[in-house]
């Protein structure tokens, strides 16, 4: 898909951040495109702001954890489009960094990360690729996942780690299930990098049916926070990425993942270990 000219793109998680990057570098295209979120006042700053920067913008409140709001949500692009050419399952929270035991955390914790990054996925999935498919069109679903549990996991974030694998490997399932059937629509994993990306994703605020009042998480810090505290390491900005991602989704590729020494470093460390039935390695060591 490499002209994205009239096109129409969805993206969830789009009020800020790597989605809010997304929604203006399709602007930049060409791209219409409709933007959603929970958050619905910062949404609709974000949608005023890219429709100011001359986009066909609109924002959509809409929550990934309940499958009949993405429902929803697909409902209002295909009534305001007629089509949707690019689904980008982007919405997703931090989760905190987790130094207990996996198993004494809440179940409220798993909980809200797997219903968000991985049920919204899902959800997406369901509300969108069957209509998709029935347009008959070039299509791309892009599923944001990451290095840290989609390619290794860290020991200090469990919950997220799990998602992460979770949508690894459901967004393979779905690229071969779809080249399966010949179809026009193509799967693709993006890897926000190849640092840090400079969001207030640990920022993400809980709602309250998923706060254990017996496990309270401490208020989180911004990407660009963690990266000073972990001794200035590189970080990416949002733009960046979403750059690098829309000109995946126009070479055709599935791993929408940046080169980078460390993260190739842990791909061979990973696979190595895997091969020599050794135990399994961690995310930086």
């Amino acid at each position: 898909m490499r002209d994205l000219k009239g096109k129409v793109a969805v993206v969830t998680g789009g009020a800020s951040g790597v989605g809010r990057a997304l929604g203006e570098a399709l602007i930049e295209r060409g791209a219409k495109v409709v933007l959603s979120d929970i958050n619905a006042e910062a949404l609709e700053a974000t949608a005023a702001d890219l429709r100011a920067k001359g986009g066909d913008v609109v924002g959509v409140v809409a929550d990934v954890m309940k499958q009949d709001s993405i429902e929803s949500l697909a409902d209002q692009a295909y009534a305001r489009h007629g089509a949707v050419h690019l689904l980008f399952n982007n919405a997703g929270v931090g989760l905190g960094d987790f130094r207990e035991p996996i198993w004494t955390l809440a179940l409220k914790d798993w909980e809200w990360g797997h219903n968000i990054h991985v049920m919204g996925v899902v959800h997406g999935i369901r509300a969108f690729v069957p209509r998709m498919l029935a347009g008959g069109e070039d299509g791309y679903v892009v599923n944001t996942t990451s290095t840290n549990g989609g390619l290794v996991p860290s020991a200090r974030t469990p919950v997220y780690a799990s998602t992460k694998a979770a949508v690894t490997s459901l967004t393979e399932v779905l690229h071969h299930q779809l080249t399966a059937q010949d179809a026009k629509v193509k799967a693709a994993l993006l890897f926000p990098g190849p640092h840090l990306v400079n969001t207030n994703l640990m920022r993400s605020a809980r709602p309250a049916d998923y706060v254990d009042p017996a496990s309270p998480q401490p208020a989180g810090k911004s990407m660009a926070e963690l990266a000073q505290q972990n001794g200035g390491v590189p970080v990416t900005e949002p733009e960046e990425v979403a750059a690098f991602a829309l000109d995946g989704v126009a070479a055709g590729r599935f791993w929408l993942l940046p080169e980078s020494e460390r993260s190739d470093g842990n791909i061979r460390r990973r696979t190595d270990s895997i091969l020599a039935r050794s135990a399994p390695i961690g995310l930086g060591g």
